[in-house]
């Protein structure tokens, strides 16, 4: 005599099953979201099931860890009814900062080649002012005045306001927009 197969069984436990998940989670509908997660499970797990053994009790036992699974799972959620937290998370997509930094490549270029490569030194190198002035033989004023000249000028072709930043990521665009004290604590 071969054995019934388990699959057809399963309705008849559906209503023990269901009593069972209303008493843990007290709540009909969520009590009926549980059960179908159970007989999912089940229903894809009937190779591990060891035919002439309790499937009521299979089942019960897959019905009550999905429960506590889901407890575990919700202690870990954050509540944000108002959309508050997740707000904070949200990040731009990445095309945003790509065609921030193709903006800046093509006012950068614009610049004179002084201010370019003071821009360079002091700003994107990292270099004291008066390091990038030994290097290109000027003054350590001459350097402070092509930077200082080259920010404005890129903010200008940027359309930055005053004190306005931009959103790219790229730490070395953002020291040559920025002053070179900003440059080096960044």
């Amino acid at each position: 005599m071969t054995e019934a197969d388990p699959r057809e069984e399963l309705v008849t436990h559906f209503p023990a099953l269901r009593a069972f998940a209303i008493s843990l989670t007290r709540n009909a509908a969520a009590a009926d979201d549980l059960l179908q997660d159970t007989i999912v499970k089940a229903w894809s797990n009937m190779d591990k099931f060891q035919p002439g053994t309790n499937l009521r009790a299979w089942l019960f036992t897959i019905l009550r860890n999905t429960f506590y699974s889901g407890k575990r799972k919700t202690r870990r959620e954050v509540s944000d009814s108002d959309g508050l937290y997740a707000a904070r998370l949200a990040s731009k997509p990445d095309h945003d900062g790509r065609l921030a930094l193709r903006d800046f490549r093509a006012a950068f270029d614009q610049l004179p080649d002084e201010q370019r490569e003071a821009l360079i030194l002091v700003g994107a190198s990292g270099f004291a002012y008066e390091e990038a002035a030994e290097m290109c033989g000027v003054a350590v004023g001459t350097v402070k005045s092509r930077a200082n000249r080259g920010r404005k000028r890129l903010a200008e072709l940027l359309d930055l306001a005053e004190g306005e930043g931009t959103e790219m990521t790229d730490r070395a665009t953002l020291a040559v927009l920025s002053s070179h004290k900003t440059a080096l604590a960044g």
